[in-house]
């Protein structure tokens, strides 16, 4: 057996080389410093912008060139601290999430929760797909959960493995559920809401063919979960190789689960559990909760199941650290994906960017400079990963050049709205994905291999929206 990943034998049994996959660090950092570079070349400018209330938008047609601002050695490298800085509550969220985990884990309440998903659903397994797919858009298309998706992993995770599916299933059925709902807005409050506010358009117009595109993506993605795991199940060949599970810090393990009884103090752990979750959601939607408040719900639901499950005090503390280590390579890399955008601010080069392709698209009639909208959006999502960030840029230029093009301005939401949203779920600048996978163990090019198709069918189905959109003149405005 080779036992080297990266080298197989060659002619006369000399190894020879094959190419290696860089590494997630390595991807980022490249990516960061093809950045810093093009600050040298790239020139520099920038939009005066606006402060109304708690909304900053930029002032159209106030694009200006001003000074070079390359950026130096010492900047690129404090770029990395400072996006680490800057993603504290995402990365914590990461790591006591695995620390959580551990806890429950050591109790034995995950050993009989993994029984007892597969006594109930290994027939139903379609049915499965559906409901926690469902539910999950739901709470992605309203905002509730986004980044905090990050903490539901594992439970997908633990689910997979349960059901003899690989990981990829595991991470994808919550992270996918997630993204089908917020790709697809209908109530969040941020960057739909914002967004239409700062395109004077009632909060939440337009939401009959929203719900359309909601229900279309959510299908499709329960859809192509499930003939994936059909086929996972028909040829036992996984998209990630013989490994099913390389992250054997959640969930990983492979091996056979001796079954126990379901014990009492394990139905209690479990019980509350899910209803400090239950919690942190209403909390989200009511309170505006966010990462700190599940964190804060993480250590809590171990305290608590530690206890419950007759655990010493210093062993739950030891037990949750353990798992937090686990999830450091996780945790750190949604920092190193931020740091791109602090090296991107820092030359000042978004606006540049923003403003060049934003002059393409004048005197293109209203379906394709609706497309193209929509293209630019997809496009700048690279650069810009927060949603209401690129809203914040793009919405206020795209609006009048909505009126200019007489494309009403509800298109021209969805436009940016759906682009960067068919973006979101294989952007490798985006922090939340990258914890998701990391947290998981897939490596980014083989979650893009099984991610593409899906990204594919979203991308059509927002392209027939916004062209219906056009056709139909969808208002109000």
């Amino acid at each position: 057996m080779n036992t080297n990943p990266h080298r197989e034998t060659a002619i006369g049994g000399k190894p020879k080389k094959v190419f290696q996959r860089p590494d997630a660090y390595v991807l980022m950092f490249t990516i960061a410093l093809i950045a810093a570079i093009a600050s040298y070349i790239i020139p520099a400018g920038a939009f005066k912008r606006v402060v109304n209330g708690e909304i900053t938008t930029v002032i159209p047609g106030s694009f200006h060139s001003i000074a070079q601002t390359p950026v130096s050695f010492v900047q690129f490298f404090s770029a990395i601290p400072q996006g680490m800085a800057a993603s504290a509550s995402i990365i914590f969220l990461v790591m006591f999430t695995g620390g959580t985990i551990a806890v429950l884990e050591k109790t034995g309440a995950v050993n009989s929760l993994i029984h007892s998903v597969v006594d109930r659903f290994k027939t139903k397994q379609l049915l499965f797909i559906a409901a926690v797919g469902f539910l999950f858009s739901i709470l992605g298309t309203t905002g509730i959960v986004v980044n905090s998706v990050i903490g539901f992993i594992p439970l997908g995770l633990i689910v997979a493995r349960a059901l003899k599916w690989d990981a990829m299933v595991g991470a994808a059925i919550i992270y996918l559920g997630t993204y089908a709902g917020f790709n697809a807005q209908i109530l969040s409050p941020s960057p739909l809401g914002v967004s239409q506010q700062m395109a004077e358009l009632p909060m939440f117009s337009g939401m009959g063919l929203r719900i359309v595109n909601y229900l279309a993506f959510t299908a499709v993605t329960i859809g192509y979960l499930y003939f994936y795991t059909k086929k996972l199940k028909k040829t036992n060949k996984s998209i990630l190789g013989d490994d099913w599970f390389p992250d054997k810090g959640i969930a990983g393990a492979t091996g056979q689960i001796e079954k126990t009884a379901f014990s009492l103090k394990q139905k209690l752990i479990l019980a509350v559990t899910a209803l400090l979750l239950i919690i942190y959601v209403y909390g989200a939607f009511k309170l505006g909760w966010a990462d700190n408040e599940m964190s804060a719900v993480f250590i809590l639901i171990a305290i608590a199941a530690g206890m419950i499950g007759g655990l010493k005090t210093n062993e739950i503390a030891k037990t949750f650290l353990e798992g937090c280590q686990n999830l450091v390579y996780g945790a750190l890399i949604v920092g190193m994906a931020r740091s791109i955008s602090v090296v991107l601010t820092e030359g000042n080069l978004l606006d540049t960017i923003v403003n060049s392709l934003a002059n393409l698209l004048h005197g293109l009639n209203p379906v394709f400079g609706a497309i193209g909208m929509y293209i630019l959006s997809a496009f700048l999502h690279f650069f810009i990963s927060s949603g209401s960030g690129e809203a914040v840029v793009l919405v206020p230029i795209l609006t009048p050049l909505a009126d200019l093009m007489h494309i009403t301005r509800q298109v021209a939401i969805q436009a940016v709205m759906v682009g960067e949203g068919v973006v979101n779920s294989f952007n490798p600048t985006s922090g939340v994905l990258m914890g998701v996978l990391a947290a998981s163990g897939i490596p980014y090019s083989k979650w893009v291999r099984f991610v593409f198709p899906l990204i594919s069918m979203w991308f059509v189905i927002g392209l027939i929206i916004i062209v219906i959109g056009v056709m139909i003149n969808w208002g109000p405005h």
